[in-house]
């Protein structure tokens, strides 16, 4: 690659990244100055309270009260991304080892992302003695069908003509999976393990609003419904919106290693 077109490249790349900043921060804006304005005007009878009370709110409980309360909540959202993923990702190849159980799979990813989680709570509350373990099995049971439907979709993306060159040389099922199927599985599981972060934060904090946990997001939210103190209960909310779009970024950096490895662009410049 000339060092002429790898500039032109840089530059475009600088162009596209400038224009998507720009369009960010306008939409940032907008929506400050629209919430500025609902709650300045007391729109929806005053529940929106304005940004500078929320910000005040957050100053004067301070760090210590955050993370007390979103120190389990996050610990016990990343057990259950893992363990969720996990399963999900397992149960994908074992789908393509073992055609046969595709339809019992397809159905089991279904039924866990159709089931209400406020039904399945009371059970799962019943069936394990600790609340942590419900928290995480929430969490879990959150990420389950976009990991699982993902990883399929990925792992069944290949074109025939590279599966066959494996078979060619001798190989089966399981060395088309390992040195066709994963690879190009890649970009497909990462786009659904960054649905699934902040989904396993959900979980997490559904699941800890209805166990009742000692500490958590989900019980502090709880006692500002209680006081009736509306910028605490946005000031707990945006936290927690926070701290899911930063399992987001953490998991879409990784993607785009990942998917340059996958697509074999890493070593080029």
């Amino acid at each position: 690659m000339s060092t002429l077109t790898a500039a032109t490249q840089f530059s475009g790349r600088a162009q596209l990244a400038g224009k998507r900043w720009g369009a960010g921060a306008a939409g940032i804006v907008a929506v400050l100055l629209l919430w500025s304005a609902a709650g300045y005007f007391e729109w929806f009878k005053g529940t929106i309270p304005t940004p500078w009370a929320v910000v005040q709110t957050i100053g004067d409980q301070g760090w210590t009260y955050y993370a007390n309360n979103f120190g389990p909540t996050i610990e016990l959202s990343l057990r259950g991304f893992v363990w969720g993923n996990v399963l999900a990702i397992g149960l994908a190849l074992m789908v393509v080892i073992i055609p046969l159980i595709e339809g019992v799979a397809t159905q089991l990813a279904i039924i866990s992302y159709c089931t209400p989680i406020i039904a399945v709570a009371p059970i799962v509350q019943v069936a394990f003695a600790e609340v942590q373990t419900m928290i995480i099995f929430l969490a879990a049971i959150s990420v389950f069908f976009t990991t699982m439907i993902g990883t399929l979709a990925g792992l069944r993306s290949p074109h025939q003509a590279s599966l066959d060159l494996v078979k060619v040389y001798g190989g089966g099922t399981i060395a088309q999976l390992v040195r066709v199927r994963i690879i190009s599985a890649l970009p497909s599981t990462f786009a659904a393990l960054k649905i699934a972060a902040p989904a396993a934060v959900l979980g997490a904090v559904l699941g800890e609003f209805l166990a009742m946990p000692e500490r958590g997001a989900g019980p502090a939210l709880i006692v500002a419904q209680q006081r009736g103190d509306i910028p605490a209960v946005w000031a707990i909310a945006l936290i927690a919106g926070a701290v899911a779009g930063v399992g987001y970024a953490i998991v879409a950096v990784i993607s785009t290693y990942v998917t340059r490895y996958s697509t074999g662009m890493a070593g080029n410049t």
